[in-house]
C-alpha cells in the first residue's frame, strides 16, 4: 500500500506546530523500526556520527519509508552523490553539518531539489515504486533542507544562509558552536556567549520563517527549547536511549543487591 506524501511542514501542521525526531546512529533495520514505532514524527538515520554507512542506510530507509514517519538523513558533508543517493533509497529531507556560507546552503538546495529549483539528477530509485508519479511532481515541495550551524563562522552568515530560497530549515550544532566561541564547556541555557549566538540563529530562521531544530533531551531541556523558539526536537537517540537504559538497570540491579544482602544480614 502506497503512503501519500507528507511535507515536513505538513507534518508540523498535524502535530501542532513542532516535530519530534529520533535519531538512528546504529546500523540495522531494527533499531529504526523500534524508533519509528514509539511515535516521533520523523526518524533521522545518521552518517555523520552514528556508525552507518551508505550501504546501511538504505535499507533503514526502505523500512521507514513504508511507516508512519518522516525519513530522514544526515549526510557527512556537504556531498552531492551521497545526498542525492540517499534521497534515491528514500529519505525525504536532508540535514547537511558545517553549512557555514550562503554558498554551501545554496549548493546544499541545489543537491537535493529538481530543476528550476535545484540540479538533482532523475533517478528516484525507491519514492518511484513507494510514491509513484505524484513523487516527481509534489518532491520539491516536500523535501526538507537543513543547514545545521555549529560555527561561530555561521553564526555571522547566518542572515545570508536563511535568505537562500529553498532551504527549509537550520538545526544547531550546540556543542561544535560552543566549542567554536572558545567555550567547549558551556550548556545551552546557561552561558551568555552560547546563548546570544543561539539567540542569533533562532531569529534569522524566525524571520524567514524556517523550522529550527535542535537535540534536547529530558522534559525540562525540551521544554525550554520549546519557548526559546526550537519546533524541531531530536528527543532521542538510539545509541543514547540503550545507554542511559543500561545504565539505569545496573543501577537498579545493584541497589537490589546492596538491599538484599543487608536483609539477608540482619
Amino acid at each position: 500500500m502506497r503512503l501519500p506524501l507528507i511535507s515536513l511542514k505538513q507534518r508540523s501542521t498535524a502535530a501542532g506546530g513542532a516535530l519530534s525526531n529520533g535519531y538512528c546512529m546504529m546500523p540495522g533495520t531494527f533499531s529504526a523500526e523500534i524508533f519509528a514505532s514509539q511515535g516521533f514524527d520523523c526518524v533521522t538515520v545518521d552518517l555523520q556520527h552514528g556508525l552507518i554507512g551508505s550501504s546501511e542506510a538504505i535499507p533503514m530507509l526502505q523500512l521507514l519509508s513504508r511507516l508512519d514517519v518522516t525519513p530522514l538523513v544526515r549526510v557527512p558533508a556537504l556531498n552531492e552523490g551521497v545526498i542525492q543517493q540517499m534521497l534515491d533509497a528514500g529519505a525525504l529531507g536532508v540535514t547537511c553539518p558545517m553549512i557555514e556560507t550562503s554558498e554551501q546552503a545554496a549548493r546544499l538546495v541545489e543537491y537535493a531539489y529538481y530543476p528550476p529549483l535545484g540540479r538533482r539528477s532523475f533517478g528516484p530509485t525507491l519514492p518511484l515504486s513507494q510514491y509513484g508519479s505524484e513523487y516527481l511532481e509534489q518532491a520539491n515541495s516536500t523535501i526538507a533542507t537543513f543547514a545545521m550551524i555549529e560555527t561561530a563562522r555561521g553564526v555571522e552568515n547566518i542572515e545570508a544562509i536563511t535568505d537562500i530560497d529553498g532551504l527549509t530549515g537550520i538545526y544547531l550544532g550546540t556543542m561544535d558552536l560552543a566549542m567554536s566561541l572558545g567555550r567547549p564547556k558551556a550548556k545551552l541555557f546557561e552561558d551568555e556567549v552560547l546563548d546570544a549566538a543561539v539567540s542569533t540563529i533562532v531569529c534569522h530562521a524566525k524571520r524567514r520563517g524556517l523550522v529550527v531544530g535542535l537535540l534536547a533531551s529530558g522534559t525540562s531541556l525540551i521544554r525550554r527549547s520549546i519557548d526559546f523558539g526550537f519546533n524541531f526536537i531530536t528527543a532521542a537517540t538510539d545509541i543514547g536511549a540503550m545507554r542511559s537504559d543500561a545504565e539505569r538497570a545496573v543501577k537498579d540491579y545493584r541497589s537490589a543487591f546492596v538491599l538484599s544482602t543487608q536483609a539477608n544480614e540482619e
